[in-house]
């Protein structure tokens, strides 16, 4: 669905969208770090942002811009949180806009602001405003992949898609990039996702798309249980397909809401796998569960424990650390009805670990995807978490980092 060409063209793929990512000398290591994206046409927005109760300038000045219905561009940073920097940040996060707005030729308010990177720093306003002066000069239909380079912190790459799908007889179009390793366990990770689309769509539906893709994607994924103060995923929907409007929960809505959903998981997928100094991709299936709640729960306090992660992460056969972390994940289960497999392979049943092939199973830990399958056996609700082990680079890289 997402090939090499889409990947590439990104947010900018979807009709009268452009984007930029320019060095501002916001980040120490001099690579890019102010991106912009932009629709001259008038987009409708939704946003999901983070629940900790720290939250940035940025995403407090963006819930208002959501708040309007309506937006034109986003401008984003990396190597500055502005996160915890008072009154003072909201005005450098109010300055962001404005600036934009003016190089762009709109409204303040029409202009979504996200920051990452270190927390508790101001942002250096004098590069910050030379940098969206410069992005706002080169934005262009090739720009997507400099805007993602441009968000990145501690990733290893720029996470980036784009896929169409018809709508109404019409081609409807999304690009989307994000930034995320570290910092990670959104309720909505350091997590920022913006995604573009030329749908013609009512903007409270728009909203409700995203926030039940989020709760699949984006909230299902975890690297070290951290939640951020900065997480955002922001959408655009400008119209410029031309697909008669999406005003009701109809088949066109749900092949929006199930393409949208599909970036959102693949986008999360690679957030994950992507973990600061992860060695692993670790999927968590959860079965049997009485609620989608109780399932999360499970495959949550399965994927954080730090015994589980740097059990994988040294290729250790220890499925006791797994049922260890089901049953004190508070929720109520009978131990000798669970069942939990590695790669397929039965290793807790009955209240008991069997005996298993110890040359099949260390294929299956050697791996770099693997699938854990835990089925608690109380009801009909399932629900997928993914993570990544936990290695020493991990250690050094957040010894490291100074927030």
């Amino acid at each position: 669905m997402f090939s090499d060409k889409h990947k590439t063209a990104g947010v900018a793929y979807p009709q009268g969208f452009t984007a930029a990512g320019v060095r501002a000398g916001i980040k120490k290591n001099g690579n890019l770090d102010v991106a912009l994206i932009y629709t001259e046409r008038e987009a409708a927005v939704a946003g999901v942002f983070t629940q900790n109760l720290v939250a940035a300038a940025p995403v407090h000045l963006s819930k208002i811009v959501v708040g309007t219905g309506t937006a034109h561009a986003v401008v984003a940073n990396a190597g500055c949180a502005n996160a915890c920097t008072g009154e003072q940040g909201i005005r450098d996060a109010e300055q962001m806009a404005q600036v934009a707005a003016d190089a762009l030729g709109c409204k303040q308010d029409d202009v979504i602001v996200a920051s990452t990177g270190l927390i508790g720093s101001y942002l250096p306003m004098d590069k910050m405003t030379a940098g969206i002066k410069d992005a706002a000069q080169k934005l262009s239909r090739d720009g997507s992949v400099n805007a993602g380079n441009a968000i990145v912190t501690t990733d290893t790459y720029s996470k980036a898609c784009a896929t169409e799908v018809t709508i109404g007889g019409k081609e409807v179009r999304f690009g989307a990039i994000a930034k995320g390793s570290g910092m990670i366990r959104p309720d909505m990770a350091t997590m920022l996702c913006f995604i573009t689309t030329d749908a013609d769509i009512d903007q409270k539906l728009l909203q409700t798309a995203l926030s039940d893709a989020t709760k699949v994607s984006f909230n299902m994924i975890t690297v070290d249980g951290d939640e951020s103060t900065n997480d955002s995923v922001v959408v655009l929907a400008n119209g410029a397909a031309g697909n008669k409007k999406i005003v009701a929960k109809d088949a066109d809505y749900e092949k929006f809401s199930e393409t949208l959903r599909t970036i959102c998981v693949e986008l999360a997928k690679r957030i994950a796998a992507d973990g600061e100094g992860a060695t692993k991709f670790i999927t968590v299936n959860v079965t049997g569960a009485q609620s989608f709640e109780d399932a999360k729960r499970v495959g949550m306090s399965v994927a954080n424990s730090p015994l589980v992660k740097t059990a994988f992460f040294g290729e250790n056969f220890n499925p006791g650390r797994v049922i260890c972390a089901v049953g004190y994940s508070g929720v109520a289960i009978v131990p000798s009805e669970v069942v939990i497999k590695f790669g397929g392979v039965p290793v807790y049943a009955n209240g008991v670990m069997p005996d298993v092939d110890k040359d099949a199973m260390k294929k299956i830990l050697q791996a770099h995807d693997i699938v854990i399958d835990i089925d608690i056996n109380r009801g009909n609700d399932m629900a997928t978490v993914f993570g990544c082990d936990e290695s020493f680079l991990y250690v050094k890289i957040n010894c490291d980092y100074n927030s």
